[in-house]
């Protein structure tokens, strides 16, 4: 979708689609469209006030013209509106006219709190976002028109910049979700890897690998390996490098995802209610292939490693036990407490490997553990780290981008949650305390020398509900590629 400026007011602007913001209280309506009330004869005016519609984020009301249509969209209560208010603003026109396509005009509103920058930025992010549609397997062919260009009108120069920047990160969101909705008979380790490479052939300063079975096992990723021995659909560990030309400063940011394509659990098997969204168990390798896709597309002038450990974890005669023990590619040794705990095994082996590889700073996504989401519902990430600067500059990335974290604590009295009595550590524990702190005290363990943190997104990766947003549909949210493009955004500035 292309972003322009729009020369012309409110009230004058031709397209399909007219989007306006509206904060509580709404009457008077903002001097930004009380020229437009005059030429719709106050009739906007009038249905705001009977429908309410400022009130509340998103809710909409509907006004069709000679022209077009208008759409009228709720703030929320004024002293409240920030970003997120306006993403789900602009989501709420992107659902109000999906099937029109074409040209939508929103107004950017000066009088209101939030600069006039992130308004265009946050509009284009939460139109984008919001008008995603899930159903692309569907075969009756009722699917959303999408559009092609959107106006700002009131925005400048700096704000276009913003917003066509976002869109494009928005875009690379919506393909991560893409990739976390589709199927797992169609999404397996080698499709995923494949896309990695179509992303790698795309970009001149990118180059993609996807390693398979028996390189796994030359690594020594037993780790790793030992997940991945289960499934039929062999495993890749895909390998994405940008090097652009003259990268700013020293840094090389590392990204590692957790891509498990499905997840039953293993012989430690899940309860069957809800395991068809185990395909989306993937979420963060597929935030990491995108937005490593993303760092690339926007020529950002920093250098980054993406690894990603692909595979099932799957039931089987083959399929790697409790009690196992584990040797991963750093040579400390694992005991198996629970199949269901993988991603923290495939992880260990990705985490050696990039710092190998020479990330100098690493910040690894994956939908890790069922009780962050108990913890944080479905709007905060939890971040670990082991150094505390860098833990909260990923903190800091992802509310500036909408991808909101949270930090959460590491204490090396935490470690003996994963004291085996026959192995260097294990990968699980039968207490109930302390689960996501346990699996980021495990993942420390590989994450070497130099700056890390994890990123738990295990109630933000995934809807199993749709959450009352601008991320409103059941599945994939593509969470991760937004903090990541800004995280790289301010490492490179």
């Amino acid at each position: 979708m292309r972003v322009e400026l729009s020369s012309e007011d409110a009230e004058s602007v031709e397209a399909d689609v007219l989007g306006v913001p509206l904060a509580e209280p709404a009457s008077p309506l903002p001097a930004s469209v009380s020229a437009l009330d005059e030429r719709l004869e106050g009739r906007l005016d009038r249905v705001v006030a009977e429908e309410a519609v400022a009130k509340t984020r998103g809710q909409t009301a509907v006004l069709h013209t000679a022209d077009g249509r208008v759409v009228a969209s709720g703030l929320g209560p004024g002293s409240s509106v920030d970003s997120d208010a306006v993403r789900t603003a602009a989501s709420g026109v992107a659902r109000a006219t999906s099937r029109v396509g074409g040209t939508v005009a929103w107004v950017v509103d000066g009088d209101l709190d939030v600069p006039v920058t992130e308004q265009a930025r946050a509009a284009v992010d939460g139109f984008v976002l919001g008008g995603y549609d899930p159903g692309r397997w569907k075969a009756d062919g009722d699917r959303p028109r999408p559009f092609e260009r959107m106006l700002l009108v009131g925005a400048d120069e700096s704000a276009l910049a913003a917003a066509e920047r976002a869109a494009r990160v928005a875009l690379a969101a919506n393909r991560a979700r893409d990739l976390a909705n589709a199927p797992a008979n169609e999404l397996t380790p080698e499709r995923l890897a494949y896309r990695a490479l179509e992303i790698g052939d795309a970009h001149e300063h990118m180059r993609a690998e996807g390693l398979g079975p028996d390189e796994i096992r030359e690594l020594e990723m037993g780790a790793f390996a030992g997940v991945a021995q289960g499934s039929h659909n062999p495993p890749r560990l895909i390998v994405m490098r940008y090097d652009p030309p003259d990268p700013a400063g020293e840094v090389v940011l590392g990204l590692v995802g957790k891509a498990i394509t499905f997840d039953t659990g293993g012989i430690s098997i899940k309860p069957a209610a809800y395991m068809e969204d185990m395909k989306g168990d993937m979420a963060g390798g597929a935030a990491v292939i995108e937005g490593i896709g993303a760092i690339a597309e926007l020529g950002l002038p920093l250098r980054a490693i993406a690894v990603v450990a692909a595979t099932e974890n799957m039931v089987g005669g083959h399929a790697y036990r409790p009690g196992d023990i584990l040797r991963a590619r750093n040579g400390k040794t694992i005991e198996v407490i629970n199949t269901d705990a993988e991603g923290r095994l495939v992880l260990a082996d990705a985490l050696t490997y990039a710092r190998e590889q020479g990330a100098t700073h690493i910040v690894d996504f994956a939908t890790l553990t069922g009780v962050m989401e108990a913890a944080m519902g479905d709007l905060y990430a939890g971040v670990f780290g082991n150094d505390a600067e860098w833990r909260d500059r990923v903190v800091e990335a992802g509310e500036a981008s909408g991808d909101h974290a949270w930090p959460w604590p590491l204490h090396q009295r935490f470690r003996r949650y994963i004291d085996s009595a026959f192995a260097d550590m294990k990968n699980s524990s039968i207490l109930r305390q302390g689960v996501p702190v346990l699996a980021a005290e495990f993942l420390q363990e590989f994450a070497g020398e130099g700056p890390w943190a994890h990123v738990d997104m295990a109630g933000t990766g995934f809807f199993t509900w749709p959450r009352p947003d601008y991320l409103w549909q059941k599945g994939g949210t593509g969470y991760g590629v937004r903090l990541i493009t800004e995280l790289a955004g301010r490492l490179s500035a």
